[in-house]
C-alpha cells in the first residue's frame, strides 16, 4: 500500500515559510492570513510527526527535520514545474539567459526592446554573474560568456573578439605623458589590463596605483563622472561613447585575449524561444561589428 502524501498546499506553505523564515512573509506571498499559514505548518508537522520549525520570539529556525525536508520539497516543485511546462509547451516561450552583469546592463538591456518587438511571444529571464561561472546555471538555455577560453561541457561558439582602450569623461584633460598621474580604474583579474596596454606601446610606466573592482560597471561609472580613466572595450562601451557619455582620448587599441562566447544548453536547440534569442544575439553582434 502506497504511503499517502501530505496536501500540496501544506508543502507550498512550508516552502514559502522556509524561504522567508517568516510566517508573515509566507502569508504575504501566498495571499493568506498569518494564522492560516501557522495552522497549515502545524498540520504538516502533525502529519510528519515532528516539528519543522523552531519558533523563536522574533524569528523562525528550521529543525534538523526541516533542513532535511526542504530540498526534497523544492526539488519536487521544480519537477512539477518542468513537467507542466513540457505538457503545456510553455517552455517554448520562456528562456533563461545568463551573462555577466556588465554585458547585461551595457549591451543587452538597451537592445531588449528591439528583441521584444521582434519576438513578443518569447519571455526572457535574465540572470547575471560578476565573475565567469564555471558552468551554466541550472535551467539556463543560453549564456553569453566573457572569457579567455570557451566551455568544453556544452555547445560553444565564438561571438566576438574585441579591442580594449582607455576611456574617460568628454573633455577630461589627459595625454600619454600625464596618463600615469591620473586616477586609473580597471576590472580585476583580466589580461586586458593597464600594464599590457602600456607595454604594447613601449611607454615608460612607473607602476602607478590602480583601483580595481570585480565589474566594469564600477570603473565605467567613475570614468563617466570625471573621476579618472578606465579600460574598456567596444562591446560594453561603444553605445556610451556614441551617446557622448565617454570619450576615448587615445587612438591605440589593443587586441583582447578575452572574447565573448555563446553557450547553448543541450535543451536549447529544442526550444524555439532559445533558438530565436541565440540567432538574434548573433545578428546584433554582426551589426555592431559593421558599425
Amino acid at each position: 500500500m502506497q504511503t499517502p502524501l501530505p496536501p500540496l498546499g501544506w508543502l507550498r506553505t512550508f516552502e514559502a515559510a522556509a524561504r522567508h523564515m517568516s510566517f508573515t512573509g509566507a502569508a504575504r506571498d501566498l495571499n493568506m492570513t498569518q494564522s492560516a499559514v501557522s495552522q497549515q505548518i502545524k498540520s504538516l508537522e502533525g502529519y510528519l510527526g515532528q516539528p519543522l520549525f523552531l519558533r523563536q520570539p522574533r524569528a523562525l529556525e528550521l529543525t534538523e527535520a526541516g533542513i532535511t525536508y526542504l530540498p526534497v520539497v523544492r526539488d519536487a516543485f521544480r519537477t512539477l514545474v518542468r513537467g507542466t511546462q513540457a505538457v503545456t509547451g510553455a517552455q517554448q516561450n520562456a528562456v533563461q539567459v545568463q551573462s555577466n552583469i556588465s554585458f547585461a546592463v551595457n549591451w543587452l538591456a538597451p537592445r531588449l526592446p528591439k528583441f521584444q518587438t521582434e519576438h513578443p511571444d518569447v519571455h526572457l529571464n535574465i540572470f547575471t554573474d560578476l565573475w565567469e561561472p564555471r558552468e551554466m546555471a541550472e535551467g539556463a538555455a543560453v549564456e553569453i560568456r566573457y572569457s579567455l577560453r570557451p566551455s568544453d561541457t556544452v555547445r560553444t561558439e565564438l561571438l566576438r573578439t574585441d579591442y580594449y582602450y582607455p576611456v574617460c569623461a568628454p573633455g577630461y584633460q589627459v595625454t600619454l605623458e600625464t596618463l600615469q598621474q591620473k586616477p586609473l580604474f580597471d576590472c580585476s583579474n583580466l589580461m586586458s589590463n593597464w600594464m599590457n596596454w602600456v607595454q604594447d606601446q613601449a611607454l615608460m610606466w612607473e607602476n602607478p596605483p590602480i583601483v580595481y573592482s570585480n565589474t566594469y560597471l564600477v570603473s565605467l561609472s567613475v570614468a563617466m563622472s570625471g573621476g579618472g580613466l578606465c579600460l574598456t572595450h567596444d562591446t560594453i562601451a561603444r553605445d556610451l561613447i556614441e551617446q557622448g557619455r565617454l570619450w576615448a582620448p587615445f587612438s591605440y587599441r589593443a587586441e583582447m585575449p578575452e572574447a565573448y562566447y555563446l553557450l547553448l544548453s543541450p535543451q536549447a536547440e529544442e526550444t524555439p524561444g532559445a533558438v530565436a534569442f541565440a540567432d538574434w544575439v548573433r545578428r546584433e553582434m554582426q551589426v555592431d561589428q559593421l558599425r
